[in-house]
């Protein structure tokens, strides 16, 4: 795997686990760590050996959103410069949210602002009960600016403005009442709980992981026969390769399927 100055990336019988390691900065986010988030993304997508993809943070939290000297040094920017950086910041989340792999955040400690967003970006969110979520922004004088939709379209308008225009926190157990993740669990079953999820994808075909993921990302934004359009496209694209046929072959022959990623 190749290495990074601020993400650490590994992967284990076809589980990447991509870590967020500025443990001693909180795991904040400065604009070097979204343009190597781009990178990786770049990296895990042509990459046929990953099947699934971890997303944590190393040290005591998940991250506390983005650095402070980061908010400070946008005093004085020039406008021109500042709007190329945020939207090349922007994208490179944009990008491994619709990465074609399925992605679990393992999230622990405060998981807050830009952190909650990269959280937001995966498809499966687990928690320790210790978990904190919150963006803080409105704190610092700055609305949220990495992808305030991504929140809006899971907890619903109401409890976004609560979070977001008092800059208030809330905790793994409201966040599960929410929606905002899947799982809350124990801090020493967390490991566990993420690995199970991630080992399910194991046993399924990734390119039809990856299909369905596009269908479900792209089709909520579309009218019904759009939609449609693009789910017959997905499964065009899939008719003659071999993972479907093994699919289909292995049902018709009452046996379990052996998928090799093609």
């Amino acid at each position: 795997m190749p290495k990074y100055q601020h993400w650490q990336l590994e992967d284990q019988e076809r589980i990447a686990t991509l870590s967020l390691n500025r443990p001693e900065f909180s795991n904040s986010f400065n604009p070097e760590v979204f343009f190597e988030l781009r990178e990786i993304t770049h990296h895990l997508s042509a990459n046929k050996d990953v099947w699934a993809i971890i997303v944590q943070g190393n040290g005591a939290h998940f991250s506390i959103g983005i650095d402070v000297n980061v908010i400070g040094q946008m005093i004085n920017l020039e406008k021109a410069l500042f709007r190329k950086t945020l939207l090349e910041m922007q994208e490179s989340l944009d990008a491994f949210e619709v990465l074609e792999k399925p992605t679990i955040a393992k999230i622990h400690g405060f998981c807050l602002g830009a952190g909650m967003i990269l959280a937001l970006c995966c498809d499966f969110r687990i928690a320790s009960r210790r978990t904190v979520f919150g963006f803080p922004e409105v704190k610092r004088g700055v609305p949220v600016i990495m992808g305030a939709h991504r929140a809006v379209r899971i907890l619903g308008i109401g409890l976004a403005k609560e979070i977001m225009l008092l800059g208030r926190n809330i905790r793994a157990h409201t966040a599960l009442s929410c929606g905002l993740v899947h799982q809350v669990v124990e801090p020493q079953d967390l490991d566990d709980k993420v690995f199970r999820l991630a080992r399910n994808f194991l046993k399924l075909p990734p390119k039809t992981i990856g299909a369905t993921k596009r269908i479900i990302n792209q089709g909520h934004h579309l009218s019904i026969r759009a939609s449609q359009d693009l789910e017959i496209d997905a499964q065009a694209e899939l008719l003659n390769s071999p993972d479907f046929i093994e699919a289909i072959t292995s049902h018709l022959e009452n046996r379990s399927p052996k998928f090799i990623g093609e």
